[in-house]
Parts: structure tokens; sequence; C-alpha cells
């Protein structure tokens, strides 16, 4: 069953601060998820985990993966062959002189990472996130 009950975006920096302190969020969350900044490979809590669960935004708690869909790219960030459905919004991002596309949470756009078209899977994408955008909620008894 998808979940569907989550918070709508917060209205103002302040209000975002305060909704990733009363999650517990990493120190860099904010930079992460309000102004597109990327931790450094390798060093985000969700990396190595492998878990069954599923992860959800930080902020809004909106659900945005499946543990099932979670694979090892390498890459140092975890990395996901499928979004739940029209739970992200994609953003071309023109940043560091590259063009690539930007994930958004479609409930509150705060920054997830991005997607590349290298992935395994029918679809072939490659979700690429940050770990600080993300929060991991177990399957029962995992």
């Amino acid at each position: 069953m998808t979940d569907t009950t989550h918070a709508q975006k917060p209205r103002d920096d302040a209000e975002w601060q305060a909704r990733l302190a009363d999650k517990g969020a990493e120190p860099r969350a904010f930079d992460i998820t309000r102004h597109a900044s990327t931790e450094r490979p390798f060093t985000g809590k969700y990396n190595a985990v492998w878990a069954d669960g599923s992860y959800h935004c930080i902020v809004c708690g909106a659900k945005l993966f499946e543990s099932g869909t979670k694979f090892d790219a390498g890459c140092g960030w975890p990395s996901f062959s499928q979004a739940i459905p029209g739970a992200i919004e994609d953003i071309v991002d023109r940043s560091h002189g590259m063009v690539r596309t930007e994930t958004v949470c479609a409930n509150c756009h705060s920054h997830l990472g991005h997607v590349f078209p290298d992935g395994p899977g029918p679809e072939g994408l490659r979700y690429c996130m940050n770990s600080a955008s993300l929060d991991f909620t177990p399957t029962d008894g995992a």
C-alpha cells in the first residue's frame, strides 16, 4: 500500500530547518534538500543499507522508493532503479558546466539527487540519491 500521508512543503527556511531538526536529520540536510548541495560519495548513511523497507523524503515524509529497487551502482550514493509512481519530479540541471536531470520530491520540492539513463531494469534508470535527503523505514520485523 502506498503511503499518501505526508506534510506539505515548508513555507520558509526556518520551517524547513525546524522540520529537519525534528526528524533528527544530519547537519548537511538543509543545504542538500533546500539548496541542491550534494554529499560526498561513500559518506551517506544509506549507501550501504540493504534492509527491507522504504525510503521517504526527509522533509515531508512522502514515500519515494521501495528497498527492492535499490542496487549497488558503485557510485557512492544510494541508487534505485525505480521510484514510486508520481513521487519524484525531474528538472533540467545545467549547473557545473553539464546538463543533468535533477530529481526533487513531487510533494515538497526537496532536492533528492539526479537520475541517469545507465541503470538496470527495463527503464534503464539510476536514481542517484543523497542519503541526507532520505529517511528509511524498515519493514516490520526487519
